[in-house]
C-alpha cells in the first residue's frame, strides 16, 4: 500500500487529501478520503468539484481517469448518468446469481472502475470472463459504507451498449502474474495488461515532455529521413534498402539457376543434333532437310549458351545504379547529419524519430529499431550542449513526478522501489562534471583500492558499462557529465581540441542504466572534417553535402542524442528495453 497526502489551497478552502493506493497486477485501486486539516478546518463532507463530468473527445464514453483520480476519488459524481467502455480486469458473479462486480479499466489510468450490473439487465455470464470487453451506461453511486474501503464510486449498469466476449479457455492472458518474457510472445494483447499500459502512458508523457521541453525553448521540430545514404556512425551496421534482390528473385523464379546435370543434357542435345545434321549431309538429303536441322542445331546450342549462363557463378556483385534510388541507401542510424542542415539555417532544431541497427544482439539494452531525440544548436559550443542536456534531462524526471506519479507508484511497487527517488533525485541535483581523463584516473585509483572491473582501466578505452555505474551509483551517487574524449574512439564529427588528441565529445552518465545521452560539439572547420572522414575510412562523396556545410556558411554547433528507450529504462527500473517499446525488433523477431 502506498499513501501519499498532499494539500489543495484555494482562496476559500483549506483541506487536506489522504489519498490511498492499492496495487495487484490484476487491479489498482485508487481513492481518497478528506480528513482534517493541519489548520483545524474541518472537512467539507458538500464538495462539489463539478457538477459533471464530459466525454472524451471524438469518443462515446467518459475517460476512467475523470471519474476516480478526483480529489475526492469521484464521491462528487454520485447520481451522475453516463457511459464508460473498458476491458474487464476482475469479473465475479455473487449473489447466486443475481449481480456480478466488474472491475474495468479503459488505459487513461491504472485504476479500475468497479461496475454492479444485475442479471435483469443481461445475462452475467458473458460480462465476467477477463479480457471482455464492455460499452455500458450507468448511474455513478456511492458504495455501501462497509464497502467503501476499496472504492469510493461505483457505476451501477443500466444498460449494456456493446459487448466484445472472450472464451476464458482460450485467452492467452489469465488473471494470474505474468512474466515481461511471457508477454513479449503476445505484442498484440499486452497493452491490456497493468504494468505494460503503465509503461505505455510514461511513454507518451516523456515524449510529451520533450516536445514541450525543446518548444519552450525556441527548437523547430525537424522530420529528418528514414532512409539515408549516409553512415552517421561509421560503424557499418546498418539495414540496407535496396529492390534489386526483389527482381533477382522474380528472374530466378522465371530462370531459376542452372545445375551441372542441366549443362550436360544440353550440351547431349546439342551432340545429338549436329550428328543429324552431319548425316544429312553425308548422305546428301535434299536442301530443305538440311536447313530444317541445321536450325534444330543453332537452337539447340542458343539453349546450351543460357543454361551454361545460369550454371555459371557470380561475383555477387550488385548493379546498384539500377537500384530503386540509384545508389546504395539504408535505413537511418541517427538523424544527427541530416538535422545538422537546418541547424545551420534555422539554428535551435531537433529530431525525434525511429533509428535502425543491424547490430546482431541479443541483450538486454540492444533493439534493431529504436528511437532518438537528437536536438543540434547553432552557435553552442560544447559548454552549452552539457548545459543543454542537464536542463533536459532534469525536465523530463520533473514532468514524470508531476504528470504520471499514479503509474510511476504502480511501477515502483512493481518493479523498483527506488524509481521515484531516482528521478526526484536527478530532478534536483546538479549534474557531476569531469574529463574523460578525470575519469580514468578515479577509475585507476579504485582499481589500486580493489574495485574490481572486468574491463581494463586504461587511457584511451571508451567506458564500459560497469564504468559508467561505479561513477554514478558509488562514486558520486549522482548523474555525471564525462567530456572530452580521446578522438580515436568517437565519430568523425566531433570537434577535435586543442591537443590533437580529443574531441569535444560529452556523455550523460545515470544511475541504472549508465550512459543516457552522447553528444559533441561539431568540427566546422572543413579541411578537418575532410582529414578526419578519410582516416576513418570512410568514402568522401557520400558526405560531400555535409562538407558543403563547411564549405558555405560554416558555423559553431553542438548537438546531442538520447536514446528515448534507455530514459524509460532508468526511469522505470525495468530491466529489459524489449518491455519498454511498443513493438520490439531483435534479431529472429518482428512481430506485427
Amino acid at each position: 500500500m502506498v499513501l501519499r497526502s498532499h494539500a489543495l489551497l484555494s482562496p476559500k478552502l483549506h483541506f487536506r487529501v489522504l489519498e490511498f493506493r492499492v496495487y495487484t497486477e490484476e487491479t489498482v485501486f485508487c481513492f481518497n478520503s478528506l480528513t482534517m486539516a493541519e489548520d483545524g478546518v474541518p472537512p467539507l463532507d458538500n464538495l462539489t468539484l463539478s457538477d459533471t463530468v464530459e466525454e472524451a473527445a471524438f469518443s462515446q464514453r467518459v475517460p476512467i481517469r475523470s471519474i476516480l483520480c478526483r480529489p475526492d476519488a469521484g464521491a462528487g459524481l454520485a447520481g451522475q448518468t453516463l457511459k464508460v467502455g473498458g476491458w474487464v480486469k476482475k469479473g465475479r458473479e455473487q449473489g447466486r446469481g443475481s449481480f456480478a462486480f466488474l472491475e474495468l479499466n479503459d488505459g487513461s489510468c491504472p485504476a479500475n472502475l468497479q461496475l454492479i450490473i444485475y442479471a435483469d439487465v443481461a445475462p452475467l455470464g458473458q460480462f465476467t470472463p477477463t479480457g471482455t470487453c464492455l460499452h455500458v451506461e450507468g448511474v455513478l453511486q456511492m458504495p455501501p459504507e462497509d464497502k467503501q474501503g476499496k472504492q469510493s464510486i461505483e457505476l451501477k449498469v443500466s444498460k449494456v451498449l456493446e459487448v466484445g466476449t472472450v472464451d476464458p479457455a482460450k485467452y492467452p492472458l489469465p488473471k494470474t502474474q505474468l512474466t515481461l518474457e511471457f508477454l513479449r510472445d503476445y505484442v498484440h494483447l499486452r497493452p491490456r495488461t497493468n504494468t505494460i499500459s503503465a509503461i505505455a502512458r510514461i511513454r507518451n508523457a516523456l515524449a510529451y515532455a520533450t516536445h514541450t521541453f525543446f518548444q519552450k525553448h525556441g527548437f523547430l521540430y525537424v522530420h529528418t529521413p528514414i532512409i539515408t545514404t549516409s553512415d552517421c556512425e561509421g560503424a557499418g551496421e546498418m539495414f540496407q534498402v535496396t529492390t534489386l534482390l526483389n527482381e533477382a528473385e522474380k528472374k530466378a523464379i522465371k530462370n531459376p539457376p542452372a545445375s551441372q546435370e542441366d549443362v550436360d543434357l544440353a550440351k547431349s542435345v546439342v551432340k545429338e543434333k549436329g550428328e543429324i545434321v552431319a548425316k544429312l549431309k553425308s548422305d546428301k538429303a535434299g536442301k530443305p532437310e538440311i536447313t530444317a536441322a541445321v536450325a534444330e542445331l543453332t537452337k539447340a546450342k542458343e539453349n546450351l549458351s543460357m543454361v551454361e549462363e545460369r550454371f555459371k557463378p557470380k561475383d555477387g556483385k550488385l548493379d546498384y545504379g539500377k537500384d530503386f534510388f540509384a545508389r546504395q541507401a539504408f535505413l537511418t542510424v541517427s538523424g544527427q547529419l541530416q538535422v545538422e542542415t537546418f541547424a545551420c539555417a534555422l539554428s535551435s532544431v531537433y529530431t525525434f524519430g525511429p533509428t535502425f541497427r543491424a547490430e546482431p544482439s541479443h541483450t538486454s539494452r540492444h533493439l534493431a529499431e529504436f528511437w532518438m531525440v537528437e536536438p543540434e544548436i547553432a552557435f553552442a559550443d560544447i559548454e552549452d550542449d552539457m548545459k543543454c542536456a542537464e536542463a533536459y534531462v532534469r525536465f523530463l524526471c520533473q514532468w514524470l513526478l508531476d504528470n504520471c506519479l499514479d503509474d510511476m507508484e504502480f511501477i515502483a511497487d512493481k518493479f523498483d522501489k527506488k524509481a521515484i527517488e531516482r528521478l526526484k533525485m536527478v530532478a534536483s541535483t546538479n549534474f557531476v562534471r569531469l574529463s574523460y581523463t578525470e575519469a580514468i584516473t578515479i577509475l585507476e585509483e579504485a582499481v589500486s583500492k580493489g574495485q574490481k572491473f572486468e574491463h581494463k582501466v586504461e587511457w584511451g578505452i571508451d567506458l564500459a558499462s560497469e564504468h559508467e555505474k561505479y561513477l554514478t551509483e558509488i562514486k558520486f551517487e549522482s548523474p555525471v557529465i564525462v567530456y572530452n574524449y580521446p578522438k580515436g574512439i568517437k565519430a568523425f564529427y566531433m570537434k577535435v581540441n586543442p591537443d590533437k588528441k580529443t574531441v569535444a565529445a560529452m556523455d550523460v552518465l545515470v544511475p541504472k542504466v549508465g550512459e543516457l545521452i552522447g553528444g559533441s560539439q561539431r568540427e566546422e572547420n572543413y579541411e578537418v572534417i575532410k582529414e578526419r572522414i578519410l582516416e576513418m575510412g570512410l568514402p568522401l562523396e557520400p558526405y560531400e553535402w555535409y562538407l558543403d556545410l563547411r564549405r558555405y556558411g560554416t558555423v559553431k554547433h553542438s548537438g546531442f542524442g538520447l536514446g528515448f528507450e534507455r530514459m524509460i529504462l532508468f526511469a522505470t527500473g525495468i530491466d529489459n528495453i524489449r518491455d519498454v517499446i511498443p513493438f520490439p525488433r531483435y534479431p529472429g523477431r518482428a512481430d506485427l
